[in-house]
């Protein structure tokens, strides 16, 4: 939290030498209590711009006056990022990205799933038929085709680590 603070007097520091962001852009002089300098540095004009432009200053000006000194940042922080996520894209903002991200962790948890499936499904085959272990035959097997139908295909004798590094090499590309 200390360094936080150095941040926001060195920003008011720098107040006095050159206008913040947020005063630049409005044309107007910037005053030792400026509410806009420590959040909007001379340095990041674009992010005022952005908030600027989706929120408008008076808003943001009543917004960041309505809550604590210590939860501004984070305010602002908010107001940047959902400014920024919404010039990239008007219609959805984040949420957007959040859907985006939803649809991810969908497929990695489907796909977890079939992993968790086929380790089940190897777990069974040891145990069914745990004297092949020694065997010339194949213990090991992955899972070819997808959904219901598919079935498992025998590997050779594990630790195969070139078969291993060809399958990975594979799948990647």
């Amino acid at each position: 939290m200390a360094g936080k603070q150095g941040n926001i007097k060195e920003f008011k520091h720098s107040s006095y030498n050159s206008p913040c962001a947020a005063c630049k852009f409005l044309r107007r002089k910037c005053l030792p209590g400026c509410v806009f300098a420590p959040y909007f540095p001379p340095e990041d004009p674009q992010k005022f711009i952005n908030v600027h432009k989706i929120f408008g200053a008076s808003n943001v000006t009543k917004l960041l006056n309505d809550v604590l000194p210590h939860q501004r940042e984070d305010v602002v922080s908010s107001l940047a990022y959902e400014a920024e996520a919404r010039v990239r894209d008007p219609v959805y903002g984040c949420v957007g990205v959040i859907s985006f991200l939803q649809r991810q962790i969908d497929r990695l948890q489907k796909d977890l799933d079939a992993a968790n499936a086929d380790l089940i499904q190897m777990n069974s085959i040891q145990l069914v038929n745990p004297l092949q272990r020694g065997s010339t035959d194949h213990f090991y097997a992955r899972r070819v085709g997808g959904g219901g139908t598919g079935f498992y295909q025998p590997l050779p004798s594990f630790p195969d680590y070139q078969y291993v590094n060809r399958q990975i090499n594979r799948r990647t590309q």
